[in-house]
């Protein structure tokens, strides 16, 4: 079986700048074309060659030094946040709680149980030509099998914090217990996989120094596809269903698995590890970094540093965007490990990292629902969206921005900045909601942002996509941003139907909300007594004029958007807060091509709907991208009218608050929420002829 690339196997926001005080980061870096003499002086060379290059900010050993920096607000924990029925997040966790429901514990120890060799028994494995978790009977398994039941029990751990169910929890553990049994059995210093130690050898081995691996589809072995991917997703599992469950066998397994890949890494030379990196391997510095966080064992911290791949980090540090070719999902696992590195050491290098890095990709590299990639990859210099666009259909993958939310709560820990929650709200309601399907809870692979593009998801037993596992986790954590604290008082961050409950405080809110069908919010208190405490509401940066009453009173107080208002105060029971969320239409251009232009009402994504004409089940499920050559269409262009885009986008009636109607040149569409688009063709940027 020929080995494929991630994306040839599964072909088979800019968004306002968060932090406007910055300077531009770019950092040219000086190129040296002549060799300065040797007896000028440094001034004289300075002058006549630039200054000298810039130090590589991670030259040499990475040292390690527990040293915790203080966030200055935390997220409640999810057990203290709960969503309210009758909201579309609480639809999305359904379905996708239904979703999970449906996979058996049995096959998804499958391919675990045989590579231990353990009996299957009966069980039926996962099958179908394009399956990630496709098993080795008989023939070649896929390389990352294995990687969703990892995502399975993180995605378990995350639902029973947020609603309590024992039974999400009883599923979890019992499979907990059986990889338990295949580490024992496997009996090989902790290791824990789907698939033999052979991927790392073999990994080992043609990353040498001094050796060049073969290209893909030559004869002879192989690089695997990313084998360090998916031990991370069972790690990652793992330590989640310790900290967010208190399973203590989940702790032994995944500090067995962090000894394997301490020894694993400690075995190379810098040189040859750093050869090994340029094979994906996601984000296992994470998982490292977490385990030595609760464990206080800096053990494991000193091993994920030897998965800090340098040439990608360095120029990040130094604040320079050496992107472009870079695999997206590959890289933003990294970042995220770094701002973790940051955390438990005080480490700046590791900072500016994934401040630079979050702040480049935002504004420079996303598209209107936040999304970033084509084809995986970033194909472009930043800014260039237009040109990219034109690449591939394969944009916006739903992994990268699952990823980047996440680290969007590090930065915004760091700051307490609410701009950042601009950025999440807006991912949140365009590029998550929106790429869950009611009917069953599958989820896409790629949100295509091509003109008459439709969504694609996957099926029930076949595919098990990275985005598949990324989705199951993401749909079984709406409730962890909603609500933040500091020593003081509380932020309410998003506008999401939830309960809060601060137990220490005897504080409990209650937001009561149809946003942003209905264009304010209700939040009432509850306290065991009266209590004095800040409540800290965003104030959104896309907001009009806002409103806010206490108890039927208009509060004289205001705030600019992308910032907070805040109401200091002695609370009472049943005091109410009504918060006004004016909508306005806005008109979001491409930087490197003004006439291709998205529309947005407030922070929702506004997609014309072009029908569904010629669409069929077996062009929707099962695959990954639209495959447009199948079915080409003529999408509508726009007149150029310029000016208040509420001129010519008119609402379409009452009874549809997030609908409107668009002249074009060719005929009038409907214009609605790209979240709410499904089995039908859309368009979220139009050509302005």
């Amino acid at each position: 079986m020929k080995k494929l690339s991630r994306r040839g196997f599964a072909a088979a926001m800019t968004a306002a700048p968060l932090l406007a005080q910055q300077q531009n980061p770019t950092i040219q870096n000086p190129v040296q074309t002549t060799a300065p003499n040797p007896n000028t002086s440094v001034q004289q060379q300075q002058q006549r060659f630039g200054p000298p290059p810039m130090p590589a900010p991670f030259e040499g050993a990475i040292e390690f030094t527990r040293k915790d920096v203080a966030a200055k607000v935390q997220p409640f924990p999810m057990q203290q946040v709960r969503l309210l029925a009758g909201s579309m997040f609480h639809d999305a966790q359904d379905w996708n709680l239904g979703y999970m429901g449906r996979l058996g514990a049995d096959r998804l120890l499958y391919n675990f149980r045989q590579n231990a060799g353990l009996s299957t028994g009966s069980t039926k494995p996962f099958g179908g030509q394009n399956n990630w978790e496709k098993p080795a009977d008989g023939q070649r398994g896929t390389e990352l099998r294995g990687h969703f039941t990892g995502h399975f029990l993180s995605a378990s751990a995350l639902a029973y914090a947020s609603t309590g169910d024992a039974a999400i929890k009883a599923k979890a553990d019992e499979m907990v217990a059986d990889l338990a049994k295949c580490q024992t059995k496997l009996d090989q210093g902790g290791y824990l996989s789907a698939f033999p130690t052979e991927l790392f050898d073999r990994l080992s081995t043609l990353h040498e120094p001094g050796r060049t691996p073969p290209p893909r589809g030559s004869g002879g072995p192989q690089l695997p596809w990313a084998p360090f991917y998916t031990i991370h997703k069972i790690m990652a599992g793992m330590f989640d269903m310790y900290e967010l469950t208190g399973n203590k066998d989940a702790l032994k397994v995944v500090e067995g698995m962090a000894d394997w890949a301490d020894k694993y890494s400690a075995s190379k030379s810098e040189e040859h590890m750093q050869n090994i990196l340029r094979t994906e391997y996601g984000g296992i510095a994470e998982t490292l970094y977490n385990l030595a966080a609760v464990t206080n064992n800096s053990q494991w911290a000193k091993a994920g540093d030897r998965y800090t791949k340098k040439s990608f980090v360095n120029p990040l540090a130094l604040r320079r965007d050496e992107l472009r070719g870079l695999h997206v999902n590959t890289h933003i696992p990294q970042v995220i490990a770094a701002a973790r590195r940051y955390e438990i050491s005080g480490d700046p290098r590791f900072h500016d990292v994934a401040d630079f890095f979050f702040w480049e990709v935002n504004t420079a590299r996303s598209y209107v629902t936040t999304g970033t990639s084509n084809g995986e990859s970033w194909q472009a210099p930043p800014r260039m969206l237009a040109w990219e666009l034109k690449r591939s259909v394969s944009t916006a993958e739903c992994c990268c921005s699952y990823n980047m939310l996440k680290l969007a709560r590090h930065l915004y820990s760091w700051t307490g900045d609410p701009r950042y929650f601009d950025y999440y709200e807006r991912s949140l309601l365009n590029h998550r909601l929106g790429t869950i399907h009611p009917k069953n809870g599958y989820t896409q692979y790629y949100l295509s942002m091509t003109p008459g593009a439709w969504k694609t998801f996957n099926n029930e037993d076949e595919n098990f996509w990275c985005c598949t596992g990324s989705g199951v986790e993401e749909y079984s954590k709406l409730n962890d941003s909603i609500y933040w604290h500091d020593g003081e008082g509380v932020f309410v961050n998003l506008f999401i139907p939830s309960e809060l409950n601060w137990k220490e405080k005897g504080f409990r809110l209650k937001q009561e909300t149809k946003f942003p069908e209905q264009q304010n919010t209700l939040l009432t208190v509850s306290v065991d007594r009266p209590t004095q405490m800040p409540l800290r509401l965003r104030v959104p940066a896309w907001i009009g004029a806002s409103n806010v009453k206490i108890n039927g009173k208009t509060v004289e107080a205001s705030a600019a958007g992308g910032s907070y208002l805040v109401l200091n105060r002695m609370w009472k029971n049943g005091d109410k807060i009504e918060m006004a969320l004016p909508m306005q239409l806005s008109v979001e251009a491409m930087s490197d091509d003004p006439k291709v232009q998205a529309f947005l009402y407030g922070p929702v994504v506004l997609a014309g709907d072009l029908g569904n004409e010629g669409l069929n089940e077996q062009m929707i499920y099962g695959t990954n991208t639209p495959r447009m050559q199948r079915l080409p269409i003529e999408v509508p262009t726009l007149k150029d009218v310029g000016g208040d885009p509420s001129s010519w986008i008119k609402p379409a009636g009452a009874g549809s608050p997030l609908t409107f109607r668009m002249a074009t040149r060719q005929k009038e569409v409907t214009l609605m929420p790209i979240n709410s688009i499904f089995d039908r063709r859309y368009t979220i940027y139009w050509t302005v002829a």
